[in-house]
């Protein structure tokens, strides 16, 4: 069965709280996701990621994921400017 053209998905996300507020002035969250029919996993430093990792599974399904959603993603692609 191909993983990308089924019709239905599950995954497991599991999320932890490496550093909280209090330790560094910002939480940072750390965790995995995988996709369970195909094993395949991502380990994630941003809770943003996971939308990305679902994505193409939707798009397989035939899913439109719409304009907005992919300038969010074009936008954190892009590195911040150094100012020196």
């Amino acid at each position: 069965m191909d993983q990308v053209k089924a019709t239905t998905h599950s995954f497991i996300v599991k999320i932890w709280l490496e550093e909280t507020l209090e330790e560094n002035g910002r939480a940072m969250w750390r965790g995995h996701i995988t996709h369970v029919i195909s094993g395949k996993r991502r380990y994630l430093q941003n809770l943003d990621d996971i939308d990305a990792f679902i994505a193409p599974y939707l798009e397989g399904m035939g899913g439109e994921l719409g304009f907005f959603w992919r300038i969010r993603q074009w936008f954190k692609r892009l590195k911040p400017l150094r100012l020196t």
